[in-house]
């Protein structure tokens, strides 16, 4: 979901008025109150190494991290990010998007300042491709986004925007604190994460969207800035630990619209036991560094649709394509529609108890 400057401002203002959270200034006399010891570090003879993903930054004194987000202090890794969102809001569980998720109900959705990959077609770059130091923030400790998200109605909270694997220690400690009050906790992710990492959080997790950029290395490397492997095994890995996971799969013009590339993604995720999985393919928008380019034509999405089920997917959506007819969950058996959209509102839900009126189940989380 893009964000732009002006609503970070406004969100902000809403979410102060509505007494969710107070800004804060930081005293540069004082160490930072929004620092923490980072977890899986590793000294090694050229630094101090971050473990969290597969970019693996080695660092010394006073370094930043790729992401912006880690920095050495008195020979040891910690994080600038924790408790200090840039980003606060409440969403509709449909942009995440998330169409087999507790559909109809709220996120609290969260996002601090960085990144771990650098996608020439970011949306939200002015706080992905920048640090904690640089952004406006609001004081929001995990217990407070527990609390707010309480009180807000929300079922869910959302780690979203910029990339959550950047402030994993912020997302570790609220999303435990979430669980114990019956909050579920969503990861909105490009999915360039190490695996044990993963795994930790996995206990904390009930669902998530990951960004399979592409399906070759070359088009990760130079559009994104990273590889492809370490997202093939993410997918994997939420699949064995039981965390809801659905994909986004942005189409972009000249970059990932190949029908052979498209074919082969999706003939690997059928493969590998994701036939129940949905898939968003997304219709890009000229933005960032790619803003000469046109938006992906509705053809080439639907021929992507098409693909996608003819290798075996069952629930394939189209995103940023208003009136393209692909956003309602069809049961795949009797072919009834079974959720009715209109953008990200639920118009109608016949499933009962996850189960088609045809008495098939439909795979998500319901309730």
């Amino acid at each position: 979901m893009k964000i732009s400057r002006r609503t970070f401002a406004r969100q902000g203002s809403l979410a102060m008025a509505a007494g969710f959270i107070s800004p804060f200034a930081v005293d540069a006399a004082k160490p930072d109150p929004h620092e923490r010891l980072a977890m899986f570090q590793e000294d090694s003879a050229r630094g101090v190494v971050c473990r969290i993903c597969p970019n693996e930054c080695t660092l010394k004194e006073g370094e930043l991290s790729d992401c912006r987000n880690r920095i050495v202090r008195k020979s040891k890794l910690y994080t600038m990010a924790f408790g200090n969102p840039c980003a606060v809001n409440i969403d509709p569980v449909e942009k995440k998007p998330l169409y087999h998720f507790l559909p109809g109900s709220s996120a609290f959705s969260i996002a601090t300042a960085g990144c771990n990959l650098a996608c020439l077609n970011c949306q939200n770059w002015t706080i992905s491709q920048t640090s904690p130091d640089k952004t406006r923030n609001y004081n929001l400790p995990p217990e407070a986004v527990v609390s707010q998200a309480a009180a807000a109605g929300c079922r869910s909270i959302a780690y979203t925007y910029s990339e959550p694997v950047t402030f994993y220690e912020y997302v570790y400690e609220t999303s435990r604190l979430a669980r114990e009050e019956g909050i579920k906790n969503i990861m909105v992710s490009n999915g360039y994460i190490n695996r044990e990492p993963l795994r930790q959080l996995c206990r904390y997790i009930d669902g998530a969207n990951i960004d399979l950029k592409s399906f070759t290395d070359s088009t990760y490397l130079k559009l994104n800035g990273g590889k492809l492997q370490p997202v093939l095994d993410t997918l994997k890995t939420y699949l064995d630990e039981g965390v809801w996971l659905e994909i986004t799969n942005l189409v972009v013009p000249g970059w990932t619209d190949k029908p052979d590339e498209i074919r082969q993604m999706c003939g690997w995720l059928a493969e590998n036991g994701f036939t129940d999985t949905p898939l968003h393919f997304s219709r890009f928008q000229p933005q960032y560094k790619l803003e000469h380019l046109p938006p992906t034509p509705a053809g080439i999405l639907q021929k992507a649709v098409a693909i996608a089920h003819s290798e075996g997917l069952k629930y394939v959506y189209l995103g940023n394509l208003p009136g393209a007819g692909v956003e309602d969950t069809i049961c795949p058996y009797c072919k009834e529609k079974v959720i009715d959209r209109s953008g990200y509102r639920i118009v109608a839900n016949t499933l009962s108890n996850g189960k088609c009126t045809c008495g098939r189940e439909i795979p998500g989380v319901w309730s």
